[in-house]
């Protein structure tokens, strides 16, 4: 063998274990990990497992208007000195895609060639809706909108494409999902929830995890997901934002652990902690949760990273914690791997003592950075730090807006549609009002451009209102506006309504201002006082009224549903809710969202859909507005048939289901099926039904389809009284739509 021969399989061998590290080979990965942690310093380890706000290696702002600045000085203090291991967020409000290369740049050329090992920075974002911290970005509804679509094929075409866009930038971590259910609905987050029920949740969630990271985050065109937030934040008592919940085992085994199981199936490489405490323990300090659980138990092999300051926040909010430092010790040894700290160099500093005088092992802290340094070579960042400049041609194009708009027509759900008032004639004179008809802020709301999405100014112009896109579909002569009021304020009520009087149909759009997290929180569930006036006066015009409901929550508003012609829930249907909301009220696409949260009837009776026996009688009932799954069509849909395989069945046995559907309208529409299982008597009350299977189907006019389910073991367990899942024999009802069939578990 020659010299040169040698250096070619030298050089092929070297390509083999690159390319490995690219499609996460595992095992090479492990051994990359082991052969850099065997060359680090504990002060490089510990670097590793510290991550920062931008806004800590910046220049201050003067004013808004100041464009942001880096702080060269500070960014090589944190990476070179403290060897910090991420960056995350934004200072103020979205960045250019250009702007993006330059900050990833200055920082990943610090990281990779001014310190001794060049290990990247890990650059996380809050892309909840979209990538939505780019100006221009393709922008999605809010993740409870997508659950309307019931469309697990367009949430992760959003994954891939929030993936794609967030990358170009060179971004290579999103902190999303929420996988909270929404069953508490004051609670502002509420809105980036995959709504209330864990099956829907669950599949939603499992396929935008697979969305973003595909088959493999080495991808350029890939992003490590974060499921977040684990476990329990979206259920405080109070309704209130970071508040208590107290949630007894059995049910955080049932309803809120499922979710997070099903995305760490689906390979969601990340897990951050609810900021928050459950029956009365914080959770980045509970070892159970974290460790027992999190990972003994649903198999997590990922880096958990802390939510903001929630580790100092043992200490200063939640006081379970004495001082700074044992909040440290207690969170990263109940299992914390990253702290979001963000602003200052005090985990580091901290966790360095407590290592140094031997209260928190080296081995916790060299198990926590191969997690962490494992995503990094996993994501392909050892081989290609920098932003993908190729990725721009894909960016904001239209294939992706085509998509946007077809889940922001799919999300809107039709609630009320008496005589039949819509879909309008464009030849209509047609009166619009209230606060959420001509803005873009208030169809996104938070976590856009910026965190609390209410900087109406920096919205694109190119994308419509509801208003502009009803002047674009009837023509602005046909088209009257005015506001009326404010979300808490009048302003001319009177005008308004002989505006409505000297036209053939008014759109009343009211709903929610823009709001994200603590600052959403409210008192009161029902819609603002301002806003149900204006409807009540309009209402009282004889005038037939469309109800448009642009908001992140079920405001009630059952003092004017009974005289309105006509409600749209269009939630927070991003970018393309206007064109969309106009598509619908005109039947340029037929409305086919179904609720994925109970629509309460009264701010007192919050029911979800799945209650036990006991809460319903002759004096209570599940008296919701709008019921879980509810949703009309501008055609009509007939079930039949519904069969089931077998009468009686082992639990190693599939249960096969069917049920025919037909079209019987004039128009070609998409109808939800929707199949519950109903479990007469159990150890532990059972829910009266339970969601366990979907599926969206195309019927043209007269077109009947025969949809087909398989039910499993699975499928008729609980959790029981043990808190461990069984199956009981027994009887079962299947039901889909008003058809039910029973069998017997034997």
């Amino acid at each position: 063998m020659n010299f040169t021969q040698s250096l070619m399989i030298v050089v092929m061998s070297f390509m083999v274990l690159i390319s490995g590290c690219q499609k996460g080979d595992n095992l090479t990965i492990d051994i990359e990990v082991k052969k850099l942690i065997s060359q680090m310093t504990l002060e490089e380890k510990i670097g590793q497992m510290t991550q920062l706000t931008i806004d800590s290696v910046s220049k201050v702002k003067g004013t808004e208007s100041d464009l942001h600045q880096i702080d060269l000085a500070k960014l090589e203090e944190a990476i070179i000195e403290y060897h910090i291991s991420s960056i995350l967020n934004v200072y103020d409000a979205a960045y250019t895609l250009d702007y993006w290369h330059e900050i990833i740049n200055q920082i990943q050329d610090i990281a990779t060639k001014k310190t001794r090992l060049g290990i990247p920075i890990i650059y996380g974002i809050d892309a909840i809706h979209g990538a939505n911290y780019i100006v221009g970005a393709t922008i999605f509804p809010q993740s409870i909108g997508m659950a309307a679509t019931w469309n697990p094929e367009l949430v992760r075409k959003e994954g891939e494409i929030t993936a794609t866009e967030t990358r170009a930038s060179g971004v290579p971590w999103n902190f999303n999902p929420v996988l909270g259910l929404g069953r508490q609905p004051l609670w502002p987050r509420l809105f980036e929830t995959y709504g209330e029920d864990v099956y829907l949740a669950s599949v939603m969630g499992a396929e935008y995890v697979k969305g973003l990271q595909g088959n493999d985050i080495s991808n350029p065109e890939k992003v490590a997901a974060c499921a977040k937030h684990y476990v329990g934040y979206s259920f405080p008592l109070s309704g209130k934002d970071r508040t208590p919940a107290w949630i007894p085992e059995r049910m955080l085994r049932e309803l809120f652990l499922p979710t997070f199981k099903s995305a760490i199936e689906a390979g969601a490489a990340t897990v951050m902690v609810n900021s928050s405490e459950i029956n009365g323990i914080p959770v980045h300090s509970s070892y159970y949760l974290l460790t027992e659980v999190l990972r003994n138990e649903l198999g997590f092999d990922g880096f958990v990273v802390s939510d903001w300051n929630d580790i100092n926040n043992l200490y200063l909010r939640e006081k379970v914690a004495a001082t700074q430092k044992e909040a440290v010790k207690m969170a990263v040894m109940a299992g914390v791997d990253m702290s979001m700290v963000p602003y200052d160099f005090s985990f580091y500093e901290l966790l360095l003592e407590l290592v140094n005088e031997g209260v928190v092992p080296e081995w916790r802290i060299d198990e926590a950075v191969t997690r962490i340094l494992k995503v990094k070579f996993e994501l392909g960042l050892f081989e290609s730090p920098y932003p993908n400049v190729k990725l721009k041609k894909k960016f904001a194009c239209g294939k992706f807006r085509k998509v946007n708009l077809q889940a922001a027509r799919e999300a809107i759900t039709l609630l009320k549609n008496d005589s039949r008032l819509l879909p309008l004639s464009k030849d209509k004179k047609i009166f619009i009002t209230g606060p959420t008809a001509n803005s873009l802020s208030v169809m996104n709301s938070g976590w856009t451009i910026t965190w609390q999405g209410d900087q109406e100014d920096l919205y694109p112009k190119s994308k419509k209102t509801i208003l502009q896109a009803v002047e674009n579909k009837a023509g602005a002569k046909n088209v009257t506006y005015l506001p009326g009021v404010t979300f808490d304020k009048e302003i001319d009520i009177n005008a308004a309504v002989k505006a409505a009087r000297n036209s053939d149909v008014a759109i009343v759009c009211i709903g929610e201002n823009p709001y994200c997290e603590l600052i959403g929180n409210i008192d009161d569930l029902t819609m603002t006082q301002s806003q149900l006036k204006l409807a009540k006066a309009i209402e009282e015009t004889g005038v037939p009224v469309v109800l448009v409901l642009v908001e992140g929550r079920p405001r009630i508003i059952n003092g004017i549903v009974d005289d309105v012609d006509a409600i749209l829930m269009a939630y927070l249907p991003g970018m393309e809710g206007g064109s969309a909301v106009a598509d619908v009220l005109f039947g340029d696409f037929n409305p086919c969202g179904k609720l994925p949260i109970t629509y309460p009837g009264y701010t007192n009776s919050l029911m979800c859909y799945d209650y036990k026996n006991s809460e319903i009688s002759e004096i209570n009932d599940y008296d919701a507005q709008f019921p879980f799954g509810y949703g009309l069509s501008y055609t009509k849909f007939e079930y039949s048939d519904l069969k089931l395989d077998k009468a009686e069945i082992n639990e190693s046995d599939e249960l096969n289901v069917q049920v025919t559907v037909k079209n019987t309208g004039e128009i070609t529409g998409k109808e939800v099926v929707q199949l519950y299982v109903s479990d007469l008597v159990a150890s532990v009350t059972p829910s009266v039904k339970r969601l366990k299977r979907f599926s969206k189907i195309l019927l043209e006019p007269e077109e009947a389809k025969t949809v087909n389910f398989t039910l499993y073991k699975d499928d008729l367990s609980f959790i029981g009284r043990e808190n461990v899942r069984i199956v009981e024999p027994g009887e079962f009802v299947v039901s889909v739509a008003d058809l039910t069939a029973q069998f017997k578990l034997k």
